[in-house]
């Protein structure tokens, strides 16, 4: 009878019925507790900043940023990737660096700009969230992982936070005001742009380094300890300008050298030589 009665349903089952997927419960513990600490901070970020308190705001976004950068490097290193993790850290960084961000620069000087400053702050947001949406489809697609297409959501976010927390007192006057336009407007085209900004996932910690580097990196740590303001508007400027200078280096450039970077694709985004020669690998990456 049950056999007979299971024959009935397969007849009646249309032949494009396949079989649904069983969704996998769970997640990965350890990289989403970073994800949730960065979207943490975009919390706190958004709840100092209604509280007037800008200079303890803008910092919340710096912590976000670092907490972002070790989310996705630690479930690479413990094999905890997943498309929930993708998902979750897009979220994630849509408060963390986009909403907030927005929110923090609006009460800081935009507002003084009224219906103006309010239309850039929603611009910066909305490139902040197409930003990441193209970014998670052209993962996996065999683009030059050394490169970003447009400028990432982070370091956006870090230019507004770096300026606010070297003038936290904010702009109340009009004319003041006026340039921070430019400030919110500049690094959210270059985000919707398809202008390349180097990538630092490429950078392999286990590798062994010279002993000059350790020295760098600890010169670093003192110069951000000792004269925090200025030393990370002088890093959150450099990386915005940097693309434009790879842009005029590569101009300068003897074609013949050009050529050995590969070619541009639809994107603007440069393809690694190895998934132009092999098509397979772009599937696999």
């Amino acid at each position: 009878m049950a056999d007979t009665e299971g024959s009935r349903l397969r007849f009646l089952r249309r032949a494009g019925d396949h079989p649904r997927a069983r969704l996998r419960r769970g997640v990965y513990l350890l990289p989403s507790l970073f994800t949730l600490g960065n979207m943490f901070c975009g919390f706190i970020c958004i709840v100092h900043t209604l509280r007037g308190d800008y200079e303890s705001a803008a910092p919340f976004i710096g912590f976000a940023f670092v907490l972002d950068a070790l989310d996705g490097r630690i479930a690479r290193l413990t094999g905890g990737e997943s498309a929930f993790g993708i998902e979750f850290d897009s979220l994630a960084d849509v408060i963390s660096f986009g909403l907030a961000p927005a929110i923090l620069t609006y009460a800081w000087g935009l507002s003084a700009l009224g219906r103006l400053g309010l239309a850039a702050g929603f611009l910066f947001v909305s490139a902040a969230a197409m930003r990441l949406a193209r970014f998670n489809i052209q993962t996996g697609t065999g683009m030059d992982k050394r490169y970003f297409v447009g400028m990432p959501s982070p370091p956006a976010a870090g230019v507004l936070a770096a300026t606010v927390y070297a003038y936290p007192p904010g702009l109340s006057d009009y004319r003041a005001a006026l340039p921070a336009l430019a400030l919110v407007l500049v690094p959210a085209a270059l985000m919707v742009s398809t202008i390349r900004f180097r990538s630092f996932k490429t950078f392999d910690l286990q590798s062994r380094r010279p002993y000059s580097v350790l020295i760098v990196i600890a010169a670093a740590i003192v110069a951000i300890w000792a004269h925090p303001r200025a030393v990370l508007v002088l890093i959150a400027y450099s990386y915005l300008a940097s693309a434009f200078i790879g842009i005029a280096i590569t101009r300068f450039k003897p074609k013949g050298e050009r050529a050995d970077r590969g070619p541009i694709d639809a994107t603007g985004d440069q393809r690694a030589p190895d998934a132009i020669k092999n098509p397979e690998l772009r599937i696999r990456n």
